[in-house]
């Protein structure tokens, strides 16, 4: 089953995610299938970016988001 899920990149102390489409039961620093966006939680304001048009499609084809994904995903919808 494949998931869309974070992969965790930046400094230590830093975090920075890129937001993946990878197996569900893959490591969650390892390759993945497709690359749909990005979200840095730190500043003032967080950063949060997703190519929805690729999400989408994922999800027409089966894809599960994990609960973070949703939530951010519903909360960059409402904020628009």
């Amino acid at each position: 089953m494949l998931k869309i899920k974070l992969t965790r990149i930046g400094k230590k102390g830093q975090p920075q995610y890129r937001i993946i489409v990878a197996e569900a039961k893959s490591p969650r620093d390892t390759k993945y299938i497709d690359r749909l966006g990005y979200y840095n939680p730190l500043g003032q304001e967080y950063t949060f970016n997703l190519d929805r048009q690729k999400y989408d499609a994922w999800l027409k084809k089966g894809a599960q988001p994990t609960s973070t994904i949703r939530a951010l995903a519903n909360k960059a919808v409402n904020t628009k």
